[in-house]
């Protein structure tokens, strides 16, 4: 299970991320990807045994990847990057060089800590534009995941418009680095 980021937010501490065992992990994100609150993550009905499989099919994929989040060195969020040319949104958008695609989840908790989901939002996009190649991130989630499209504003996303998928109508939005970067400015501005 090999780390790939680490982030220190200002108020919150220490967030990673780390590759999925799908094995390993199968019942710790079973639970997470099952719980009411991750009834847009579409796996609601799914055991033990088909999230395994699906993510050891993601972990072998060439264009797609999934990662366990920490927070102070526990299991906190699940993080997904794809690339968008070959998969998820195939002939669904125009796509640019240097798009890469996004999912996250955050673990369902018994008491909410005030400012999570943002800053576990801020450590995937910073993750995510650490590597010098993306341009922009790009996301599809559920047309009535307001609550989502909110998180998404807060972090610099651009609205493009919704878009038929498969499993769900999606709101495409994208969002550059340049966008990410003023969106955090601007809050830890207002936060000061």
């Amino acid at each position: 299970m090999t780390g790939v980021f680490t982030r220190v937010d200002d108020r919150l501490g220490e967030f990673a991320l780390r590759t999925v065992d799908p094995d390993a992990d199968a019942a710790l994100l079973h639970s997470w990807v099952t719980h009411p609150k991750a009834s847009f993550w579409l796996m609601q009905d799914a055991d033990e045994a088909a999230v395994a499989e699906e993510y050891r099919r993601i972990a072998d994929h060439p264009h797609h990847d999934a990662y366990v989040g920490l927070w102070r060195g526990g299991p906190a969020f699940l993080a997904e990057r794809y690339d968008p040319a070959h998969v998820e949104l195939v002939g669904r958008y125009d796509h640019q060089p240097g798009d890469v695609g996004m999912h996250f989840l955050c673990a369902p908790v018994g008491t909410p800590v005030h400012g999570f989901t943002r800053a576990v939002i801020r450590t995937v996009m910073a993750w995510l534009f650490d590597d010098a190649t993306t341009r922009r991130v790009v996301v599809e989630p559920d047309v009535r995941n307001t609550a989502v499209h909110a998180l998404n504003a807060a972090v610099g996303f651009e609205v493009i418009g919704p878009i038929a998928k498969p499993e769900k109508d999606a709101l495409l939005s994208v969002c550059t680095r340049a966008q990410f970067q003023a969106a955090v400015t601007d809050c830890q501005g207002a936060q000061a």
